[in-house]
């Protein structure tokens, strides 16, 4: 691994787990809740990390710009960019469910280049550079070898996004044609298909914060993501597949 793509890895995890810190520090608490204009929830656990990660990145890095789930963009005409979610799934946060964490992303001229998702509560730190792999608590992973998709197991979205999208039918279609479909949702299904134990996660309302890391991280462990019609992550991206690669041109039929 180069200097760079090494220190920038470095910056990326020491990011996450100040991040880790500070939301474990208001996990216990009531939380204070308002709605975004998108009608999602932030708390201030959400901003406080988000803050901590930029000042950390900053700190280290003070010609990359950012853009963030809470913050918004600032400097995203750099080469360098970093894609920052601070606590990817606060409803479950706020709920006291344990499938939340920090997401963060570096992107070179629109390329995601070092990728990292940690899920604090389920002790998972999940990470990948471009062209170096991936790995989950510092073990090398890979994706299913599952060919067939009657008999992979799919992780898929909220079904009310894809009725939404007209897409309802496609993904009940799909999900008639797999073996096993559970709605793991959020970050952690990734982490499942990274590690090989699910082979397929479809979502119809995402956006790039969300899934960023998941472009390269799956790709780095053999896997292939794009959106519903097949093009490769993009910052309008709004849907996403991520398969062990074998059985994406499978799924992406279903949505045609």
């Amino acid at each position: 691994m180069g200097r760079d793509c090494s220190e920038f890895l470095k910056v990326a995890l020491d990011a996450a787990r100040l991040a880790e810190r500070i939301a474990l520090s208001y996990y216990a608490k009531k939380q204070k809740v308002r709605l975004k204009p998108d009608h999602t929830p932030v708390t201030v656990a959400d901003q406080k990390a988000e803050r901590a990660i930029i000042e950390t990145i900053k700190k280290n890095f003070p010609d990359h710009g950012c853009l963030g789930e809470e913050s918004g963009k600032t400097g995203t005409d750099a080469e360098y960019v970093w894609i920052i979610d601070p606590i990817d799934g606060t409803k479950n946060f706020i709920s006291k469910i344990p499938i939340w964490g920090t997401l963060i992303a570096l992107m070179r001229r629109q390329e995601v280049i070092v990728g990292v998702s940690n899920l604090p509560l389920l002790k998972e730190t999940l990470w990948g550079v471009k062209g170096h792999g991936a790995f989950l608590n510092g073990e090398k992973v890979r994706v299913s070898g599952s060919r067939k998709l009657s008999q992979s197991m799919l992780s898929f979205g909220s079904l009310a996004a894809f009725y939404q999208k007209g897409l309802g039918k496609n993904i009940l279609s799909l999900i008639c044609h797999t073996k096993r479909q559970r709605a793991f949702g959020d970050l952690w299904a990734y982490h499942l298909l990274v590690a090989g134990k699910i082979d397929l996660v479809v979502e119809a309302s995402i956006k790039l914060v969300d899934v960023a890391p998941f472009a390269l991280i799956v790709e780095e462990a053999g896997g292939r993501t794009t959106d519903l019609e097949g093009n490769r992550l993009h910052s309008d991206i709004s849907t996403f597949v991520a398969t062990n690669g074998k059985l994406h041109n499978q799924v992406l039929r279903y949505f045609k």
